[in-house]
């Protein structure tokens, strides 16, 4: 599913209106980003939660020529899915 299909599924949530089903998925979206980006949590019950995770400068090697040099350190975004999620995905309820 990509976003215009998402957009089309949560219209029905909001009377057919694409459009304020388009600014409340821009609204979370938004909201999550920069809520993880200054280093807080996001945590949605059952659904999952959103961290940033800082990760080390460390050595690195190239496949190809063997090379070997030093990474920067990295900031990622790490999701851990919730309970429910999880046992929706799996084929419980």
């Amino acid at each position: 599913m990509n976003k215009a299909e998402l957009i089309k599924e949560l219209s029905t949530h909001f009377d057919g209106s694409r459009t304020d089903a388009a600014h409340a998925l821009a609204a979370v979206v938004e909201t999550i980003t920069t809520t993880v980006s200054t280093g807080e949590k996001v945590s949605v019950t059952g659904f999952g939660v959103f961290e940033k995770i800082d990760r080390p400068a460390r050595t690195v090697r190239n496949p190809r020529t063997g090379e070997r040099k030093e990474a920067a350190p990295t900031s990622v975004v790490r999701f851990r899915p919730g309970t429910d999620l999880k046992t929706s995905v799996a084929g419980g309820a």
